[in-house]
Protein backbone atom coordinates (compact mmCIF):
# COMPACT_ATOMS: atom_id res chain seq x y z
CA UNK A 1 0.00 0.00 0.00
CA UNK A 2 1.17 3.51 -0.70
CA UNK A 3 0.20 6.87 0.76
CA UNK A 4 -0.08 9.87 -1.53
CA UNK A 5 2.80 12.30 -1.13
CA UNK A 6 0.43 15.11 -2.10
CA UNK A 7 -1.75 14.52 0.98
CA UNK A 8 0.75 15.69 3.60
CA UNK A 9 2.66 18.94 4.06
CA UNK A 10 6.11 17.34 3.74
CA UNK A 11 5.67 15.44 0.48
CA UNK A 12 6.32 12.08 2.14
CA UNK A 13 5.09 8.92 0.48
CA UNK A 14 4.84 5.91 2.79
CA UNK A 15 5.04 2.45 1.30
CA UNK A 16 4.06 -0.73 3.07
CA UNK A 17 4.46 -4.14 1.49
CA UNK A 18 2.57 -7.38 1.85
CA UNK A 19 4.80 -10.21 3.17
CA UNK A 20 4.72 -11.99 -0.20
CA UNK A 21 5.39 -8.85 -2.29
CA UNK A 22 8.04 -9.61 -4.94
CA UNK A 23 10.65 -7.18 -3.63
CA UNK A 24 13.92 -7.66 -1.74
CA UNK A 25 13.43 -8.05 2.02
CA UNK A 26 15.57 -4.97 2.67
CA UNK A 27 13.23 -2.81 0.58
CA UNK A 28 10.16 -4.25 2.32
CA UNK A 29 11.49 -3.92 5.86
CA UNK A 30 13.60 -0.74 5.98
CA UNK A 31 12.22 2.74 5.13
CA UNK A 32 13.99 4.34 2.20
CA UNK A 33 14.72 7.80 0.86
CA UNK A 34 14.42 8.79 -2.78
CA UNK A 35 16.48 11.17 -4.86
CA UNK A 36 15.99 12.53 -8.36
CA UNK A 37 19.04 12.01 -10.58
CA UNK A 38 19.83 13.27 -14.07
CA UNK A 39 21.37 10.00 -15.28
CA UNK A 40 20.16 6.83 -13.59
CA UNK A 41 22.62 4.55 -15.38
CA UNK A 42 25.56 6.63 -14.14
CA UNK A 43 24.10 6.89 -10.63
CA UNK A 44 23.80 3.11 -10.20
CA UNK A 45 27.13 2.24 -11.86
CA UNK A 46 29.27 0.33 -9.36
CA UNK A 47 26.48 0.25 -6.76
CA UNK A 48 24.75 -2.77 -5.23
CA UNK A 49 21.48 -2.75 -7.19
CA UNK A 50 18.48 -4.11 -5.26
CA UNK A 51 15.84 -3.40 -7.91
CA UNK A 52 16.94 -2.90 -11.50
CA UNK A 53 15.80 0.16 -13.44
CA UNK A 54 12.12 0.00 -14.30
CA UNK A 55 9.33 2.39 -15.21
CA UNK A 56 6.46 2.43 -12.68
CA UNK A 57 4.75 5.29 -14.56
CA UNK A 58 5.11 7.17 -17.82
CA UNK A 59 8.11 9.49 -17.87
CA UNK A 60 9.74 8.00 -14.77
CA UNK A 61 12.45 5.37 -14.40
CA UNK A 62 13.49 4.17 -10.94
CA UNK A 63 16.01 1.81 -9.39
CA UNK A 64 16.88 0.86 -5.82
CA UNK A 65 20.43 0.56 -4.56
CA UNK A 66 21.82 -0.36 -1.14
CA UNK A 67 23.86 2.28 0.67
CA UNK A 68 25.30 1.53 4.12
CA UNK A 69 22.74 -1.23 4.65
CA UNK A 70 19.71 0.85 3.67
CA UNK A 71 17.69 1.00 0.45
CA UNK A 72 17.87 4.18 -1.61
CA UNK A 73 15.52 4.86 -4.51
CA UNK A 74 16.94 6.79 -7.45
CA UNK A 75 14.48 8.39 -9.86
CA UNK A 76 15.07 9.78 -13.34
CA UNK A 77 12.33 11.82 -15.00
CA UNK A 78 12.42 11.41 -18.78
CA UNK A 79 11.49 13.65 -21.68
CA UNK A 80 10.79 16.75 -19.65
CA UNK A 81 8.53 15.01 -17.12
CA UNK A 82 8.68 16.66 -13.71
CA UNK A 83 8.08 15.39 -10.18
CA UNK A 84 4.79 16.37 -8.60
CA UNK A 85 5.48 18.70 -5.70
CA UNK A 86 2.89 19.14 -2.93
CA UNK A 87 1.25 22.58 -3.12
CA UNK A 88 2.52 23.54 0.35
CA UNK A 89 6.09 22.95 -0.82
CA UNK A 90 5.81 24.30 -4.36
CA UNK A 91 7.70 27.47 -3.42
CA UNK A 92 10.80 25.45 -2.51
CA UNK A 93 13.21 23.62 -4.75
CA UNK A 94 14.47 20.14 -4.00
CA UNK A 95 17.67 21.76 -2.76
CA UNK A 96 15.59 23.64 -0.19
CA UNK A 97 13.86 20.60 1.29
Amino acid sequence: TVSDHLNNPFGIQWQRYWPDAPYPELVKSVPHVAFVVDDLATAIAGQKVLIAPNSPSEGLTVAFIEVNGAPVELMQYDNGAQPTIPPDLAHKTTQGW
